[in-house]
């Protein structure tokens, strides 16, 4: 994807802007001894990401049909983050009371929040209730809570069922949430089960969404598909049961995958939604809402984690660089490499692209045990101790799922806009952990408390 600089109009590729951040962090002591790992955030590319997924559904929609695409805050829960979004037109999906405080510390307004999550407490349903925040319940008892409340107290609350249309997994068992024994929402093909969801919306006039999620990671745009057509012939078979449009809005998550494999934004939004209008045309005649919840597509290829090598060393012939990221900004990576294999840009110490002949090695991280590591016998010019070795394509998740081995701080993560004349501005989005708030977070305050027992 090319941005443009709105005062010079000269195009700059994602790599062009990632360069030039990466230097600049460096300059700026972002990156250094000091900190010697954080998380960037390219602005810019975030936008036209936005852009790019409005674009995609207003094309096929029929006019003044309504559209809200609700950001997955779990793929990056960053408050400034969710802020942006919402300015590019981009609305809030949340999984726990805690996302959903971040997207209302965002100003993202409950018309456009959504509410997800298979294991919602009492409390967690009277908030949304009580704020008009969209709910879409995952099972029967969470349905008869909901009927409790609804009773109890009037809401401007959209309210409707997550369905699971058990087309089956992608190549990725655990990210697949549309397989036969699934967490997620009523199973469509169990014995019984379409019948219930028939007969909870005929008894419940207020239910009038339709929710289903088939995509992920490793899910074929193909069967993604296939879970939206059964979501909608479902709709269309309540709808003509109760006489009317009971179900007025169609929520078909998110999930389109990234490729992690070079620059190119693969498969696109645009793609995705030709592929629906061609699949399930009446989901865009005009005769339901729509609402979408895309997370690592929108944000994945937008951020770098960039990290300090601090020595090289050799074992067994092979190269290895020490860096200070690891299994603690990278999880997924370091615990399954096969399924979230990540691309590294080697950098020299000003923060220059590195050159040179490219040498297998292995990049490290800095957690105590043998598996961290972020690359293996990767072909890479030969990291130095001083280098920095750039994570690629961490924008999503990367930045949202800090694990605490070794009581390593969360880096601090900072977006960036970047000219063609080569300037950089860096804005805090998140600021580093301090050793001070670790120990605060480990109950340092508590220091006696198993002392009296």
């Amino acid at each position: 994807m090319v941005s443009t600089d709105a005062s010079t109009d000269l195009p700059l590729t994602l790599s062009t802007r990632r360069d030039q951040a990466v230097r600049a962090a460096v300059g700026q002591g972002l990156v250094g001894p000091a900190a010697p790992v954080a998380g960037l955030l390219d602005v810019a590319g975030i936008r036209a990401s936005a852009a790019s997924l409005r674009a995609a559904f207003d094309a096929v929609a029929a006019p003044g049909t309504e559209v809200l695409h609700a950001f997955a805050v779990k793929a990056t829960p960053l408050v400034p983050v969710l802020r942006l979004l919402h300015e590019a037109g981009i609305g809030a999906e949340v999984a726990s009371p805690g996302e959903l405080a971040l997207a209302r510390a965002a100003g993202v307004p409950p018309a456009r929040t959504v509410l997800d999550s298979p294991a919602k407490t009492p409390a967690e349903l009277r908030e949304a209730l009580a704020l008009g925040i969209a709910v879409n319940a995952d099972n029967p008892q969470e349905l008869a809570r909901l009927d409790a409340l609804v009773a109890s107290a009037p809401t401007r609350s959209p309210i409707g069922v997550r369905v699971n249309p058990q087309i089956g997994a992608g190549s990725i068992g655990a990210l697949s949430t549309a397989t036969a024994t699934s967490k997620f929402g009523v199973a469509l093909r169990d014995e019984g089960a379409r019948e219930w969801v028939v007969r909870a919306y005929l008894d419940r006039p207020w239910l009038t969404r339709l929710h289903t999620h088939s995509g992920s990671q490793g899910v074929p745009l193909e069967l993604m598909a296939e879970g939206v057509r059964a979501a909608y012939e479902l709709a269309e078979e309540i709808n003509r049961a109760a006489g009317r449009q009971q179900i007025d809005t169609l929520d078909i998550g998110g999930g389109l995958p990234v490729n992690f494999a070079s620059d190119e934004e693969t498969p696109s939004y645009a793609a995705y939604a030709r592929l629906l209008a061609a699949s399930v045309p009446g989901l865009f005649d005009g005769r339901y809402g729509l609402v979408t919840e895309f997370g690592r597509s929108l944000l994945a290829k937008h951020g770098t984690t960039l990290a300090l090598v601090e020595y090289a060393k050799q074992s067994g012939g092979r190269p290895i660089a020490v860096t200070h990221a690891g299994v603690q900004v990278a999880t997924r990576t370091v615990y399954a490499p096969g399924s979230w294999p990540l691309r590294i840009a080697a950098y020299d110490a000003k923060g220059h692209p590195k050159t040179g002949p490219a040498v297998a090695q292995d990049v490290a991280g800095p957690a105590c045990f043998a598996g961290d590591l972020l690359a293996e016998d990767r072909a890479l010019p030969l990291l130095e101790a001083g280098d920095h070795a750039a994570a690629l394509d961490t924008g999503a998740y990367y930045f949202a799922q800090h694990y605490s081995y070794n009581s390593l701080a969360r880096p601090g993560v900072y977006g960036f806009t970047a000219d063609a004349d080569g300037g950089v501005r860096f804005a805090t989005v998140r600021a580093p952990q301090t050793v001070e708030e670790i120990v605060a977070e480990s109950g340092g305050d508590l220091r006696g408390a198993l002392l009296d027992l």
